[in-house]
This record gives C-alpha cells, sequence and structure tokens, in this order.
C-alpha cells in the first residue's frame, strides 16, 4: 500500500476508480426531479415516484423494512427531505453504497455480530414515542413522527467513523439536536444531555447479555449538544430509517467515535450531572465521555492512524483526520480544555 502524507496529498483527494460509486447522489444534487426516476437498480435502488414506488424501494433495497408496515406509511410522503449542503465538504469521500451501509451494523440490543441486520426485524420502530424532561420548561412525550414534522426534517450527508478503525458516508435525513432542545427551553442550568435507548426483551434478544449495563445510554455536553453538527436521524438514503441503523430516531456525531451515536432513542434528558454512559461503565479507559476522533490517540488495543472505508478494499486504509474533519465547526467547543488522551478517549 503506498504511503499517504497529508504534506504531500490531502487525505481526501482520491483516484476516480477507488472511490465508492456515487451517480445516484450526483444527480441527486444535480436535480431532485431525476433523483426520483432513477430506477431501483442503480446504488442499492433509488425511490420512484407514487406510494407504490416508496413501498417497492423499501422493500427491494432496506433489509429489514418489508415489514414494517406502519413506520414506513407514517412517514410516506417525508422524503426526499431538502438536502442541506452547509458539511458537504467535509465529506471527504463518496456516499457509501446503501447495502454497505445497511448490512454492517453495530446495535447489541439487537446482537453483537456486525451482521444483525439478519436478525433486526424483532424491533417494532412505530408506534414510538419519545419522552424530554429533566431540566426543561416544556417536558414532553411525543410521537416520533409527530416530533418529524414539527422538526422539519433535511438530509445531511455526514461521515462516520467507528473507534474500530472503519468509516462510512451516509446520507442521514433528520432535524439539529440543537433546534429540538430550544424548542423544549433547555435551562440554562444544564450541562449534560443523557439519552437512553428502548430496552425491550421481547424485541431485542441482545438484552439477554445480563452482564451488560441496561438500558443503553449515552451523553454530551451542553456545549456539544447545542452545536449546529448534532444530528437527530430518522432516515436514511431518502427512506425511513432500518431498524439495524437505529430506527426510529438515533443520534449522529460526525466528529465523535461511533459508539456515541445512539441509537433507537426513546428519552432525552436534560441535566446538571455527567450521565454515566453504556461503554464508559464497562471500559472507562478504551471507551470514555468524550471519544473524538484523533488519529494521534491510540486506542489501547489498536491504533487509529488510519481507517478502512466501507466498500473499498479492506487493504486499502487511509488517513484518518483529526476530529473525523469536522474541526471546523466542533473544535472551538473544546479550546479552553486540556488536549489530552481524555478528550479523545
Amino acid at each position: 500500500m503506498q504511503k499517504i502524507s497529508f504534506h504531500q496529498k490531502p487525505g481526501w483527494q482520491l483516484p476516480e476508480s477507488s472511490a465508492t460509486p456515487e451517480h445516484l447522489w450526483h444527480d441527486y444534487h444535480q436535480n431532485r426531479r431525476k433523483f426520483l426516476k432513477i430506477s431501483a437498480g442503480t446504488i442499492g435502488g433509488a425511490l420512484a415516484t407514487g406510494m407504490l414506488g416508496f413501498d417497492k424501494a423499501i422493500a427491494a433495497t432496506a433489509p429489514n423494512m418489508a415489514g414494517n408496515g406502519a413506520w414506513v406509511a407514517k412517514t410516506r410522503g417525508l422524503y426526499p427531505a431538502a438536502n442541506n449542503l452547509k458539511y458537504d465538504k467535509a465529506r471527504r469521500f463518496p456516499v457509501t453504497g446503501e447495502e454497505f451501509a445497511t448490512r454492517y451494523n453495530n446495535f447489541y440490543e439487537i446482537g453483537s455480530d456486525k451482521d444483525v441486520w439478519r436478525s433486526a426485524d424483532s424491533l417494532t420502530p412505530y408506534p414510538w414515542s419519545v419522552v424530554i424532561d429533566g431540566m426543561v420548561d416544556s417536558p414532553q412525550t411525543i410521537d416520533v413522527v409527530d416530533l418529524m414534522k414539527k422538526m422539519k426534517i433535511e438530509t445531511r450527508v455526514y461521515r462516520h467513523r467507528c473507534v474500530e478503525a472503519w468509516s462510512m458516508t451516509v446520507p442521514w435525513s433528520g432535524f439539529s439536536l440543537k433546534k429540538l432542545l430550544q424548542s423544549v427551553g433547555a435551562k440554562s442550568s444544564a450541562k449534560y444531555v443523557m439519552f437512553e435507548t428502548k430496552a425491550d426483551k421481547n424485541s431485542m434478544p441482545g438484552l439477554q447479555q445480563v452482564w451488560y449495563p441496561w438500558p443503553y445510554t449515552e451523553g454530551l455536553t451542553i456545549a456539544e449538544a447545542m452545536n449546529d453538527l448534532p444530528f437527530l436521524v430518522v432516515g436514511a438514503y431518502e427512506k425511513p430509517l432500518t431498524n439495524q441503523n437505529g430506527a426510529p430516531l438515533r443520534l449522529a456525531l460526525p466528529w465523535k467515535y461511533g459508539f456515541k451515536s445512539i441509537k433507537s432513542i426513546v428519552r432525552i434528558t436534560l441535566t446538571d450531572k455527567q450521565p454515566k454512559t453504556f461503554w464508559s461503565t464497562i471500559s472507562k479507559n478504551e471507551y470514555g465521555f468524550f471519544a473524538n476522533v484523533n488519529p494521534e490517540f491510540s486506542h489501547p488495543r489498536w491504533s487509529q492512524a488510519t481507517e478502512r472505508v466501507l466498500g473499498r478494499d479492506a487493504a486499502d486504509r487511509v488517513p484518518t483526520l483529526k476530529y473525523n474533519g469536522y474541526g471546523e465547526w466542533i473544535a472551538g467547543v473544546y479550546k479552553d480544555m486540556p488536549q489530552t488522551r481524555d478528550l479523545f478517549f
């Protein structure tokens, strides 16, 4: 493998032959009408016009969605969402093929193998309510589809970097966490936001692993949460989110390692105490609270200097960027904090 130097060649600059095909999203950016007319045989399939085309596209291209009739029906008409290009320059690589992003997943509540999509049908993403409570002016329990309509979803193409040193680029659809917190009146005394995943033994066989500290919880500082980047996701590839990707509501934090991007959220709580998080409870030395991407700090058991991009040859690794390339938007949040390992793991 040819060594790549940041001084000789930027990490995002790749030969076209080595990139994941992007013609679907090129067409999308150029012409939304054209995007809707692309046949379902391109990158994992695209949405055809009309209700029938929408349902067929889901059944053909999104594993474990065909049986989610209520979730699909309730969200019909909300896609395609308006595309927000503000963060597109941080993309680095073309959009990952849908077949990779929906068939290579971590979701421990369902199972510990990467092919959890095979057994994700057990999760029912609708009906689904989200509790928003704690230090807010307007605590509430709200239906997830009503929340989508209230927040007005958009599409953002974000990079996702896993602590296991692989990455992908996904067109997520959802809404800003900052916007949601503002809408419920986050109190000035709140210092953290805690997220909680559903914990249902009937639909989540992974919960039988009783040695884990269920339910899965994650957290952010209020400064992180009120940044423009945190994104509450309800869809991907212009379709409702698949079960294995965290339906019906997950978090996308593109500058952090993927285990911070909690899935199937049922509660969002504002608090003045740092929340205990799932992975830091299990192994604080390996999975800390902040978990910001930085190739200079290795995981205790492997390097974070490079990553494997899904859809490319496993041996073709690329350099990892600090904050996963999103430093322009997020680095200022940490400017007064010691730049030590604790900030990056």
